[in-house]
């Protein structure tokens, strides 16, 4: 009984999805690309600040 309404649940949502434009797509990208930056920078910071100390 679960695993059927589990199914029906996901079934639902890939009608109401649909597949982004290739701006959003490229707004995606970038967003995440910058976020990715951002904590690689934070986690060297990181480990220098701990190698100086």
């Amino acid at each position: 009984m679960e695993f059927q309404r589990f199914i029906a649940n996901c079934l639902r949502v890939l009608k109401i999805t649909k597949k982004p434009s290739k701006q959003e797509f490229s707004d995606l990208v970038k967003i995440t690309g910058i976020g990715l930056i951002i904590i690689g920078l934070m986690g060297f910071l990181i480990q220098v600040l701990r190698q100086l100390l």
